[in-house]
């Protein structure tokens, strides 16, 4: 019979996290020393969820998919390591973030 959960040995700073994965969400680790981070550096909320905040608006565009047009906002990340940016959904960035757009000084067109 196949094995289809691992249990993880975690280091103790993460223990709180439960240590049995199902294969499905195992990949092969591949080294890259550039994208370690620091324990210290993560803040999770009560839920240890680990949540990026935006900083910066970069950029704007709508994209037409089918017969639908969708806006998008160039989304500078705070501590994100590799891409430093991304195309997120206008209208939700406005819903969570809507003090960006002030700074970038798209308020008045949105």
């Amino acid at each position: 019979m196949a094995r289809v959960a691992f249990r993880l040995d975690l280091p103790d700073e993460i223990s709180q996290i439960h240590n049995t994965f199902h294969v499905s969400r195992l990949r092969k680790c591949v080294v890259d020393d550039s994208a370690v981070i620091s324990m210290d550096d993560i803040q999770v909320d009560e839920c240890l969820n680990y949540m990026e905040r935006p900083i910066l608006i970069l950029n704007r565009k709508a994209k037409t998919l089918c017969n639908k047009v969708v806006n998008l906002v160039k989304v500078k990340w705070q501590r994100q390591k590799g891409s430093e940016w991304t195309w997120q959904p206008e209208d939700e960035m406005m819903e969570h973030y809507s003090d960006l757009f002030v700074s970038a000084g798209f308020e008045d067109e949105v």
